[in-house]
């Protein structure tokens, strides 16, 4: 299927000097998870632990991602490849710059193209505003389908650091609709991808 061709792709980002983000970073941040044409997730951009093991959602929001996966029986090691919209860490966090975004899609897209995913999952503002052409916030868009490339289904879905500043369970809080998003996901998924 051709997941050979991420290694070259993943070495190519590691020696990219294409930003001034490759001044500041510890390491590139390719993807996570295991490749496959199922369900991939594009998250925003990597944070301090991220840019320290080289991986995506390694922090206290990862933890989250990987609860929240596991309540619908989908897992990083078998089900879901996990990338963001840019490969390096923005200092303190910010968010990344148009110039930065530019300079890292040609690998996003690369990786779409490769894989050819029938899910990809937005997670957080960032990767919405990435790959949709939209001024809608993400409270608006999330839980709803959307056309993505390759035919692929498109969900936006709140960033689980998001849910980590929101504590409530009650009805119609963001853990609540996360709850509902990832319902439906796996309803897509078991569709799909059986």
């Amino acid at each position: 299927m051709g997941y050979e061709e991420l290694e070259i792709i993943k070495e190519e980002c590691r020696n990219c000097h294409k930003c001034g983000l490759c001044k500041t970073r510890t390491n590139t941040v390719f993807s996570g998870g295991v490749p496959n044409d199922k369900l991939m997730l594009i998250g925003e951009a990597p944070g301090f632990y991220e840019d320290k093991q080289g991986e995506p959602f390694v922090g206290k929001a990862g933890q989250l991602l990987d609860k929240i996966l596991g309540c619908v029986g989908l897992s990083r090691k078998e089900h879901i490849y996990i990338c963001n919209t840019i490969k390096c860490r923005p200092p303190e966090n910010r968010d990344p710059l148009p110039e930065e975004k530019a300079a890292c899609r040609a690998f996003l897209d690369k990786q779409i193209e490769i894989l050819k995913p029938r899910i990809i999952l937005l997670c957080g503002r960032v990767a919405v505003n990435s790959m949709m052409e939209t001024n809608q916030g993400i409270t608006k868009l999330r839980g709803k389908w959307f056309e993505g490339p390759y035919f692929s289904k498109m969900m936006p879905i709140f960033h689980p650091s998001y849910l980590l500043r929101n504590d409530s369970r009650e009805k119609g809080s963001p853990k609540w609709l996360m709850w509902q998003d990832i319902k439906e996901i796996k309803r897509v998924y078991d569709q799909l991808c059986k």
